[in-house]
């Protein structure tokens, strides 16, 4: 087994001690309180990111990590995990058992490993530069997936996320011409040919819920890119994942449309998470490494930001965006 191939069953091997760890405290239950921003947390999202933390440390010591909760930890390898320890929060402490666990590897080449997890159906996708995307159920064997053959964009299947803060031109638009779905599994679908396009908008992303994202469907043969056709990891927080051959036709379809609503004020009317947990609180980091790092780590740094990797748009490149940014539902 070569490194990359190392670091691909590492990863994949992480993220299902940390999916069974969500699973377990998912059928305990726990309280739910509010981040800063309004987003939900809960204590199952710190303790399966120090699980994600403390199984990386073990194995990669010199890694710098990422993570939406807690301060980021800088290494000096020029490689850096990514970590969304539960994606989905509000799902989760709703007992919505839809929430997943993300996962991605970055190098000076850029993308290098991207895992997802569903800890209640035990599901994992997952996908290596070079090595494509792979499906796997428990302990059963892998089985490699790829996107659909489609190739008109009129009736194709577009599934949505975050629908409820998209803008009504960009539902409109899209439904005269596509079968819009809800969410399911978004990203595996994708890439497995269930779908053959995924839309997120209204909510822009943070960095940590995008960054699996490219790899897994450029793997299995499709493309990703925020709705201007930018790259996804230093766009404007919204995606568009297809099978590749209806990929530009989208593009054209919503070209400058607005992609989002005043969706903060529905929010505000309507009332958030209730109940008990409002003394939690993250530390989430924002990448901000030892400005004396040595020549070797500034040189990666500097090979990641190249791509898009570190900064850009509401700094995604440092895991964590502006207050107004981050994911809400």
């Amino acid at each position: 087994m070569d490194a990359q191939d190392g670091l691909l069953s590492a990863a994949v091997e992480i993220t299902r001690a940390a999916s069974g760890l969500a699973a377990r405290r998912f059928l305990d239950g726990v309280p739910a309180g509010r981040k800063p921003d309004g987003s939900a947390l809960t204590p199952a999202d710190i303790e399966v990111e120090k699980l994600i933390r403390s199984l990386i440390a073990d194995r990669f010591p010199g890694d710098s990590v990422c993570g939406e909760e807690l301060a980021d930890t800088c290494g000096s390898t020029g490689r850096r995990w990514v970590i969304d320890p539960i994606d989905g929060t509000s799902q989760f402490a709703r007992r919505i058992p839809v929430f997943r666990v993300l996962l991605a590897v970055e190098d000076t080449e850029g993308s290098a490993v991207s895992v997802i997890g569903y800890p209640m159906s035990q599901d994992l996708v997952y996908a290596g530069r070079g090595r494509g995307c792979w499906h796997q159920v428990n302990d059963g064997p892998p089985r490699r997936i790829t996107v659909s053959s489609a190739r008109q964009p009129r009736g194709a299947w577009v599934e949505m996320v975050n629908p409820a803060a998209w803008s009504e031109e960009l539902l409109v638009k899209l439904h005269r011409e596509v079968l819009l779905l809800p969410g399911m599994k978004s990203m595996p679908d994708v890439a497995s040919g269930v779908t053959d396009a995924l839309i997120i908008a209204g909510m822009p992303m943070g960095y940590e819920d995008i960054a699996p994202i490219p790899l897994i469907i450029t793997e299995a043969g499709g493309r990703v890119s925020d709705l201007h056709g930018d790259d996804v990891l230093s766009g404007n927080g919204t995606v568009l994942a297809s099978n590749g051959h209806i990929h530009d036709a989208l593009l054209d379809l919503v070209r400058d449309l607005p992609s989002g609503r005043d969706y903060q004020s529905l929010l505000q009317a309507r009332g958030g998470l209730q109940g008990a947990g409002e003394g939690l609180e993250a530390q989430a980091g924002c990448c901000d490494c030892d400005p004396e790092q040595g020549a070797e780590e500034q040189g990666a740094a500097a090979g990641l930001a190249e791509r898009g990797h570190v900064g850009g748009q509401a700094d995604r490149g440092q895991c964590h965006g502006d207050e107004e940014d981050r994911r809400v539902l």
